[in-house]
């Protein structure tokens, strides 16, 4: 439901990995800056997640207890920015009223405005086979024909958290004239905002990411105003 007139929504963000945090929050400055964030982290998720190497129902079973811990601090939505836990985020946000995005649904959903021919870079791959099953979802409401391609940049996740974040944006770069000719590229987790700009200067296609497209949504479903800037 939409925040109370007068009183700014309360969006939680839930978090598996550190380096998401800051692309999202300044996803909200540009686009909804008056929204109330709430961080929820538990870094454990991702690790366990690469070491069982498949979304167990336990697996399930956290991500769940941390959108109910979200609701009972009055958020109002919720969104989830770690993509290789989808499965698990639908489950839970299943007969919700309240607004539960999984991290990359938004995104897929204006890249298949672009076009058919859709390219993904990827630095995490336990989230690969969750996002491309998310795509193909996605594509058989709204464009049938569409196909993803993914390319899975080795190193660069590594590099990013060791610090090196322009090692990590090199990387992405350099990989994604791989998918030259499609309509659209998509940066895959919210921690490869930071390549956003390197990869748009490296090929023709607009490029998509996965925390602008979700802070949108956010604010469209509960009815906010547009940001000052017109963002």
């Amino acid at each position: 439901m939409p925040p109370e007139p007068g009183r700014p929504a309360r969006i939680a963000l839930v978090h598996a990995v550190t380096v998401a945090m800051a692309p999202v929050r300044a996803a909200f400055e540009a686009h909804w800056p008056v929204a109330e964030q709430v961080n929820l982290l538990d870094d454990s998720l991702s690790p366990d997640r690469a070491r069982d190497g498949a979304l167990t129902e336990a697996m399930g079973e956290r991500i769940a207890a941390l959108g109910r811990y979200a609701l009972s601090l009055g958020a109002q939505g919720i969104l989830y920015t770690c993509s290789a836990f989808g499965p698990a985020i639908e489950r839970f946000a299943q007969g919700r009223p309240e607004p539960v995005l999984k991290p990359n649904e938004a995104m897929f959903d204006a890249a298949l405005e672009a076009g058919e021919a859709i390219g993904m870079l990827a630095t995490f791959a336990p989230s690969v086979e969750t996002m491309e099953a998310e795509f193909r979802a996605a594509a058989a409401l709204r464009r049938p024909g569409a196909r993803l391609t993914t390319v899975l940049v080795d190193g660069a996740l590594e590099a990013l958290k060791a610090g090196d974040a322009e090692r990590h944006n090199a990387l992405l770069a350099a990989a994604a004239p791989r998918l030259a000719g499609r309509d659209a590229i998509l940066l895959a987790h919210f921690s490869t905002v930071r390549a956003r700009d390197a990869v748009r200067a490296a090929v023709e296609a607009p490029v998509y990411t996965s925390p602008d497209a979700a802070v949108l949504a956010l604010r469209a479903r509960l009815g906010a105003p547009a940001a000052p800037n017109g963002g």
